[in-house]
């Protein structure tokens, strides 16, 4: 007997605003993102933000580290105007950012939401004092918050207090059941004492990162459990290609498949000279793949074998890929539903109809010893066959005219 298999229900939690997007509440997932450009560099931040909102990221979190940064921050944010790029920024401050937000008014204007590490705010009646000031900057510009505690750079006093608790009792704890316990205690400690502070509970979001997947499910589970704050996912220092993603899609998957998370981000460390939208692109295939939402077309393409010795299929595969994601910048704009056209690059004659039929558009590539000929499938039904030299070009033709005559058109208003 099958047993169905689906998402559970989401975790229900409070919404939260941040700038044009809510997080939590009824709202979807939310895919963030972070910059690596140097802040007070107004030109190169600009653009790099701009790309990565280009690619889908629905918030950008950006570093606010120094007076130089903190000052450049209002420039961004007018600069990403007059782009039309209305992305919201968020503001990563560690250290110093009681400092800055406070000499820095207008930094702490633009900013859409602020993102503290209450490990790294101060120590002893210094953190109070910080801490305090920091939630006051917000709670005066009604900004949200996101509390991020980092297993890296927990606070000292706490963890030692936590330590000592757990050595007294009859049976204690291991190490990693500690450090959970630190991570959590740490999140809902700060957020009590903002809200004491006067921060509304609607303005604050939570995060535990580790850079174990296990420890990181552990903690989430266990933190979703004891409150009702939104909460943001992320699996902390990932690495680098195929491991940080499988990593990170390892713990978020399972995560969201509890229904736990509210928005996520994807720390790829990327190549020398990577492209840094890399890690946006991971995250919506994540929340995509699960069917939690739709963000481009997806193109499925069969892995090849004995029978596919051209590369034909994988370089048409590719090209479908990487056109229908750039074409659905203006497509978004201008028609509704896009983002959930499926299509099929198949290579040979075994699974290449099938397959084809199942998508919105499918072509069957010929296998090795197969007629030189291609059939498209349009809604399960074969509609023309292609051969020759430009079977990519005009494939990409049947795509646009299906988008143009099986989408409505979107109203503009005037």
């Amino acid at each position: 007997m099958l047993t169905n298999i689906f998402v559970s229900s989401r975790r229900k939690c409070v919404g939260v605003k941040v700038g044009s997007v809510i997080i939590g509440g009824d709202a979807p997932v939310v895919v963030q993102s972070m910059t690596n450009t140097d802040t007070a560099d107004e030109i190169s931040t600009t653009q790099q933000v701009a790309q990565l909102a280009r690619a889908g990221s629905e918030l950008v979190r950006i570093t606010v580290n120094n007076a130089e940064s903190a000052a450049a921050v209002a420039g961004i944010r007018a600069r990403l105007d007059a782009m039309g790029c209305d992305v919201p920024l968020v503001g990563d401050f560690h250290f110093n950012g009681h400092k800055l937000l406070s000499t820095y008014p207008e930094c702490a204007q633009a900013l859409a939401k602020y993102r503290i590490n209450p490990g790294n705010v101060g120590h002893g009646k210094k953190r109070d004092e910080q801490f305090s000031t920091l939630i006051e900057i917000a709670c005066k510009y009604d900004k949200p918050v996101r509390i991020g505690v980092n297993w890296g750079s927990l606070d000292p006093e706490m963890l030692a207090r936590i330590m000592d608790e757990n050595a007294r009792l009859p049976q204690p704890l291991d190490a990693g059941q500690v450090m959970r316990k630190a991570l959590i205690t740490s999140a809902l400690e700060s957020a009590a004492k903002a809200e004491e502070l006067g921060l509304p509970r609607d303005h604050i979001v939570l995060s535990c990162k580790v850079s174990g997947v296990r420890d990181l499910i552990a903690v989430y589970s266990e933190l979703a459990r004891q409150c009702d704050y939104a909460l943001h996912l992320g699996l902390t220092e990932a690495g680098m290609g195929s491991k940080g993603i499988v990593a990170s899609t390892a713990a978020l998957s399972t995560l969201l498949f509890s229904g736990i998370g509210d928005t996520i981000r994807i720390s790829l460390t990327p190549e020398p000279g990577g492209d840094r939208t890399r890690e946006v692109i991971v995250a919506q295939e994540i929340l995509q793949t699960m069917g939690l939402r739709a963000f481009v077309p997806l193109v499925a393409a069969c892995p090849g074998c004995g029978r596919t010795t051209s590369t034909y299929f994988q370089e048409l595969a590719e090209s479908i890929q990487a056109y229908v994601r750039e074409e659905m910048v203006d497509w978004r704009d201008q028609y509704d539903g896009v983002e959930n056209m499926t299509l099929a690059v198949m290579g040979c004659v075994v699974n290449g109809p099938g397959e084809s039929k199942h998508a919105n558009i499918g072509i069957s590539l010929p296998g090795s010893g197969e007629n030189p000929v291609a059939p498209v499938f349009v809604d399960g039904q074969k509609t023309v066959t292609l051969k020759g030299d430009n079977i990519a070009g005009e494939f990409r033709s049947i795509v646009d005219e299906y988008v143009r005559a099986r989408y409505q058109k979107k109203s503009v208003n005037v």
